[in-house]
Parts: structure tokens; C-alpha cells; sequence
């Protein structure tokens, strides 16, 4: 099977998620049948097309490593991938459809299209355009050649209905009582989504065409519009949108739903891009973390679910942070070390680099994200930040001055400052007057971290290094005795 799929976004928005995962489908049905995938650019939205929302899908195609073989960038037979090139194509092939009988010059006036949606309205129906007001093709080809404007619909056959199979949903029917005489080009000489889009996918060859369910009421008039060329139907395969935990439709309101803020926020993309392919996808066992290799290998669109499928944030973040501890120590290091860079607000020296690497397979184990590295190793750079839910939660009643203070004349003589000898020290505290872990060694963690989040307490000690660990703990104690707290 000479298998070729075709991603084509409209650069009117930064790449969703949701959008993300129908490319990732379409590349992996490619893939897996050793076939091509295109990539072109549905820019006839001059208004709201803007290259800034291109370079993004650009690359966030290539954060997810996905590459394609004919396209924008990497060119291909057809020359022009953007529609907004292809003006004259289109043009060309909706007069072809006129001689052919299968389209027509439409001359109906405001007035008469407003009276059809009364009159829909009225009855309780959606307003369908049925050519009613078409006129003879002599009398319409006389006022074109007087240079009347006039918009081309396509001549829809009456009665009758479009059936198809989809992959994933099976037999699907149309009445063509409720498809209109639909505008292939308007007045003004551009081509409708329709129209662009049908002859793209024609003239490009495109044998299946997988993309969201929110596009399947368009699928009879593109098939209408290869057919009438006399183009085999593609194979098309509609995908269930993504919905939050609430079952709504993913939106805002349930968080980012751009992959630039998942990366931004420290998803890794291989992480968001196995989260993406199980999301309706089955690999045909229970395992969730799925390699990039396997997913090509056993994709199958009779795979696909057609129930809609639940963006769970939580469970992103738990599989990040699965591929987050499978990285090697120098890897994971490597692509935290901009989000450190970003809490500091300055790039790492090179002894802080080396600290930072000691710590970060600490770290490693804990993270959720790339962004929580940032917040937990910031004290090792930079003066503390107080968080004052953390001051508050432990800087209370006797035992935290009596924790600080112990600390401090423990520390102080210690010959050998390292993770050994700070914890035999600190634990001798505990024992000396009583303190549980919790009440003696978290108030020790927020005076020199400013956090009761951070990675474990005696290594960052041991990196943090004697003189800044015991200021720091002078600092808090008399803090606490003046009674200043964080003022």
C-alpha cells in the first residue's frame, strides 16, 4: 500500500495538543506502512496567519521528533506547499467544475439567502442552501462574461447522500438534504477551506486522511469535490477530540492546552509524545510507557478509539517523571540546567555547574517536571527566598529555635564537612533533645533552603558548604528570637 497522509495546519494558533497528537497519529500510520507524509500549510486566512504561529508548529513538530518527506522546508514535487501560493490551482479547478456541470455561478442576492434562514429558522431547521436560487447556466454565463461577481457553489446532487467508511468509525451516511450548495470560491476569487483543501489532498495524492472529528461534517463535500474530478476516495479516519477531566472539550480553563507551554514548563517530549499516542490508542497490551520504535511498529488505526479521550494532567506528569529518572545522571543534568538558569535569571559558573551536577541525580529521583529543579536548587546560587507557607508551617513553639541552635553548635566543629558527618551530627541533635525528624530537621531544611521542599537535607548541606550553612542558620535563629519572621 503506497501509503501517503498529510498534516495541514492553519498558522492562526500555537500547535495544541490536541493537534499534536493527530500529526503524531498521522506520522505513525506513515511510519508503520513504510509510507510518505506531507506537510503543507492551510494559510488562506490571511488575516490571521502569521509566521510567528508557523515557526511554532515548526517546531513543535521537531520537539516531539517529528520529521516529514515532502512539505514546507524540505520541498517536494508539487513545489508550493502553502495554499496561500496556490490561488491560481484553485481558481482553475472550481471553473473546471463549472464546465462540468458539477458547480455553478451563484447570483442569488442577501435578500434571498436571508429569507431561506427565516424560513429554516421558523420551521425549527438548519438554514441548507439548496441552489433554489440558481439561474439557467446561459443566463449566469452571460453575467459572468459582463464581469458580474458572482461566488461559486458546488452543485450538490439532489436527492441522494454521501456514504463512506471511516477507519474508525465505520459506515457513515449523509443525506444531502442536509449538505448545502456549498461556496468553492468566493466572489472575490478566493478559495474556500473546502475547496483548498480537497484539491490539495488530490493533487498531492493523499491516500488517508486522518484528522479530527470536529471536521467530519466536512468530509461528504470534499468527497463530493474528488469524486467529481473522478479522484478515488481517500481513506479517511475521524479522531475523537480530547476532553478534560470535567468531559468537557480540552480548553483553557482546564490549563495549558499548547505544546510550547508543556515544553516550557518541563515536559520532556518524549514524555508528551508517548502521553499523546495512548490517548485513544491502544498498543495492544496494558503498558503505558511505550517507546517510540514499538508505537511505530504495531500503530493500527483499528486500534483507535472513537470515545473521546481524557487529558489527565496528573498522569502526564506522572510519566514525565518516569522518563525524567530514566535519563543518565549527565543527560538529566543537561536539559535542567536552562530551568535553573531561568529561576536564577543568569547562566550557571562553572564551579556552580559542577555543584549543580553533584546534586541533580538527587533531585532527578523527586521531579515531576524540569521546572521543579529550578525552585529546589535555587538556594545553592543565589540568597535564599523565604517561602513563607514553609516559615509559617515550621518556625513555631520551642523546638524550632532549640533545632537551630543545636544545628549550629554541632556543625561548626566538624572537621570533615560532608554528607556523613553532618548527618551523624544533626541526628546526635535529635537525640540530645528529643526532636522528632520532623520537628528537629525542617526547621534546619527552611533556614538554609527557604523551602520544605528541596532535595535531601544533608547533601545539599554538604554542597551548600560550611560557612554559607551556618549563616544561613544564624540568619533564621535570629529572625525567630526578634520574632521578626519574615519582615
Amino acid at each position: 500500500m503506497n501509503v501517503r497522509v498529510r498534516f495541514p495546519p492553519s498558522p492562526t494558533g500555537y500547535l495544541h495538543v490536541g493537534t499534536g497528537r493527530t500529526v503524531l497519529y498521522n506520522w505513525l500510520f506513515a511510519r508503520h506502512h513504510g509510507g510518505a507524509m506531507v506537510f503543507r500549510v492551510d494559510d488562506t486566512d490571511a488575516e490571521r496567519s502569521t509566521d510567528e504561529f508557523l515557526q511554532d508548529i515548526i517546531e513543535g513538530l521537531r520537539w516531539l521528533g517529528l520529521d516529514w518527506d515532502e512539505g514546507i522546508i524540505v520541498g517536494g514535487p508539487e513545489g508550493e506547499y502553502r495554499q496561500s501560493r496556490r490561488l491560481a490551482r484553485y481558481q482553475e479547478v472550481a471553473r473546471q467544475l463549472v464546465d462540468s456541470g458539477w458547480a455553478y455561478y451563484d447570483f442569488a442576492t442577501p435578500e434571498q439567502l436571508e429569507a431561506l434562514r427565516a424560513e429554516a429558522a421558523a420551521a425549527g431547521q438548519s438554514p441548507v442552501y439548496d441552489g433554489r436560487f440558481r439561474l439557467p447556466d446561459g443566463e449566469a454565463a452571460a453575467r459572468v462574461a459582463a464581469q458580474e461577481k458572482a461566488p461559486i457553489r458546488f452543485a450538490v446532487p439532489r436527492p441522494g447522500e454521501t456514504v463512506f467508511t471511516d477507519a474508525i468509525r465505520g459506515e457513515l451516511r449523509f443525506d444531502h438534504a442536509n449538505v448545502d450548495d456549498f461556496v468553492l470560491l468566493r466572489s472575490d476569487g478566493t478559495p474556500t477551506y473546502h475547496l483548498a483543501s480537497a484539491v490539495d489532498d488530490v493533487d498531492f495524492g493523499i491516500t488517508h486522511i486522518i484528522r479530527g472529528e470536529d471536521l467530519l461534517p466536512s468530509t461528504p463535500k470534499h468527497l463530493l469535490i474528488a469524486r467529481a474530478r473522478g479522484a478515488p476516495d481517500a481513506v479517511y479516519a475521524h479522531l475523537s477530540l480530547l476532553t478534560g477531566p470535567d468531559g468537557a472539550k480540552l480548553s483553557k480553563r482546564h490549563g495549558a492546552t499548547s505544546l510550547r507551554s508543556y515544553r516550557d514548563e518541563g515536559i520532556l517530549a518524549e514524555a508528551m509524545r508517548n502521553y499523546l499516542a495512548i490517548l485513544g490508542w491502544s498498543p495492544g497490551t496494558d503498558e503505558e510507557i511505550v517507546s517510540l520504535e514499538t508505537m511505530v511498529e504495531r500503530f493500527d488505526l483499528g486500534a483507535v478509539s472513537k470515545n473521546p479521550a481524557v487529558f489527565d494532567l496528573t498522569k502526564l506528569e506522572w510519566m514525565n517523571g518516569v522518563y525524567i529518572r530514566s535519563l543518565s545522571p549527565a543527560e538529566f543534568a543537561s536539559r535542567a540546567r536552562p530551568f535553573v538558569e531561568q529561576a536564577l535569571g543568569r547562566a550557571l559558573e562553572r564551579a556552580e555547574w559542577e555543584a549543580f551536577g553533584t546534586i541533580a541525580p538527587l533531585v532527578q529521583e523527586r521531579a515531576r517536571r524540569l521546572t521543579e529543579v529550578g525552585a529546589q536548587v535555587r538556594f545553592l546560587f543565589a540568597e535564599v527566598e523565604m517561602d513563607p507557607a514553609s516559615w509559617e508551617g515550621v518556625m513555631k513553639g520551642p523546638e524550632a529555635a532549640v533545632a537551630l541552635a543545636g544545628a549550629r553548635t554541632a556543625l561548626e566543629p566538624l572537621s570533615t564537612w560532608d554528607q556523613a558527618g553532618i548527618e551523624a551530627a544533626l541526628r546526635r541533635v535529635l537525640e540530645e533533645h528529643g526532636l522528632s525528624a520532623r520537628k528537629g530537621l525542617q526547621p534546619i531544611r527552611v533556614a538554609v533552603t527557604g523551602s520544605t521542599v528541596s532535595p535531601p537535607l544533608f547533601e545539599s548541606l554538604e554542597v551548600l558548604g560550611r560557612e554559607r550553612t551556618l549563616s544561613r542558620l544564624r540568619e533564621a535563629a535570629g529572625r525567630l528570637a526578634a520574632g521578626s519572621g519574615l519582615q
